[in-house]
């Protein structure tokens, strides 16, 4: 019968000033048990429960970079690149940040296009300044050197510290490798470093045995970073980052190795590389069925495999990464994953992030900031003498136009004027020294 008649009015209009007296402590900020909102709607966030209009809502479902605290005991990690060396606007190619409660991140290879990644997270690159190298294809490590030489004019002022396997053949190795990127970069950094603070120029590269298992690379404050060999044209490592009690494993390039299923088991968050089927390679990338074949799966790993490597090593969230995800290759590379385990899988794309404790791990998409900004230095800058830092030709003097020259002046002039600062254009002052 419902609600009819007088009782029913009378429940209903309890009912009915019961709920505004409940929403009106949601509105001024309060409950019922002097509690904030905001700690009501955390409580609350799967109870279903109303939301106020003003303030913050209280489900998370996607990660906004830089909203949210990291806790002591937790750690984050944010795919910053997923996909291939066949470029694509919607995944850049291999990256992985790391960071942890304890203040550290790290840099889990830096492939095409994840640098623009980065910084769409808003984090100072004084703080990115940790990469470590699974082997050196351009996929793997090609924007290394837009981080590193890049990260002057983007406020980086501490130097990076950069980890990489020795190589088989004389030159082959990272040491060598950053050598020449920076020989082919002279100009580059010479230019960068006359017109702003120089010090993020610094480069510290640690070169490393690529056969040794389990080898540790780093061991500071409470964090470990093991190698495993990997097998991917020989110079490549698969790593172990352990803290806390927490362990991360990530492949890079690699069939799965038994030092993978021996040294990566039960880890909190595994990461692994894992390809469409052949059949998809030939269709989209227009390989030959034996380009399909030893490709997507004589020097990666194909689903079957990724699964079967999960099934061995019993990761708490298992996640396959290193295909382009869309909506007909994701159904046919995680059919083909079910065939060998059964277990919890993501199917990675970039932005995608993972809250990692011992009590749970959260899987969200990131939404970055496609207009990003440098963030702001950690330190405080130091002026370069850019006249003396970059040799001014006389060409260059005989080629400036005068007048806008003069423009340029007057321009700097009142700049000066409202900076209380008494700063001479390098170029456009010389040709008015003796006015």
């Amino acid at each position: 019968m419902g609600f009819g008649g007088k009782k029913g009015l009378i429940v209903v209009t309890a009912l009915f000033i019961a709920a505004i007296g409940y929403l009106a402590g949601f509105l001024d900020g309060s409950s019922e048990d002097g509690s904030t909102l905001v700690g009501a709607a955390e409580a609350q966030e799967e109870s279903g429960m109303a939301w106020s209009p003003t303030d913050r809502q209280p489900m998370r479902t996607v990660y906004y970079p830089g909203t949210e605290p990291l806790a002591p005991d937790e750690m984050r990690v944010v795919a910053c690149g997923t996909g291939m060396p066949q470029p694509r606007l919607s995944q850049a190619a291999a990256c992985f940040l790391v960071e942890l409660g304890n203040g550290d991140k790290f840099i889990f290879d830096i492939g095409v296009g994840s640098f623009e990644r980065l910084m769409a997270l808003g984090i100072p690159l004084d703080q990115l300044n940790k990469v470590f190298l699974g082997h050196l294809h351009l996929d793997h490590a090609g924007d290394f050197p837009a981080l590193y030489l890049l990260g002057p004019v983007n406020n980086r002022l501490t130097g990076v510290r950069l980890w990489g396997p020795a190589g088989v053949e004389p030159g082959w190795g990272t040491k060598d490798w950053a050598q020449h990127m920076k020989e082919m970069w002279a100009w580059e950094s010479a230019t960068r470093g006359a017109a702003v603070d120089p010090r993020g120029l610094q480069l510290e590269v640690n070169e490393f045995d690529w056969t040794e298992i389990n080898n540790v690379i780093y061991d500071e404050n409470g964090v470990q970073i093991k190698t495993l060999p990997a097998i991917h044209g020989t110079q490549a490592v698969s790593f172990i980052l352990e803290w806390n009690g927490l362990k991360f494993a990530f492949s890079s390039d690699t069939l799965p190795t038994r030092w993978f299923r021996e040294h990566a088991a039960g880890a909190d968050l595994s990461i692994h590389e894992c390809f469409v089927p052949p059949a998809f390679m030939m269709e989209k990338y227009g390989f030959v069925a034996s380009e399909a074949i030893f490709v997507g799966s004589q020097g990666h790993t194909a689903a079957q495999a990724f699964g079967k490597i999960m099934a061995q090593t019993e990761p708490r969230q298992a996640v396959c990464y290193h295909f382009q995800n869309d909506h007909d290759t994701a159904p046919a590379v995680l059919e083909a994953i079910r065939e060998t385990y059964d277990g919890p899988v993501d199917l990675a794309e970039d932005f995608m992030t993972w809250n990692v404790t011992k009590e749970s791990i959260r899987t969200r998409m990131g939404v970055p900031n496609h207009d990003a900004f440098p963030a702001p230095p950690q330190m405080p800058k130091n002026a370069p003498d850019s006249a003396a830092e970059f040799p001014f030709g006389d060409f260059d003097l005989q080629s400036m136009e005068i007048e806008s020259a003069r423009a340029t002046n007057e321009m700097i002039k009142a700049f000066n004027e409202s900076q209380g600062t008494d700063i001479k254009g390098a170029y456009t002052s010389q040709p008015f020294e003796n006015d």
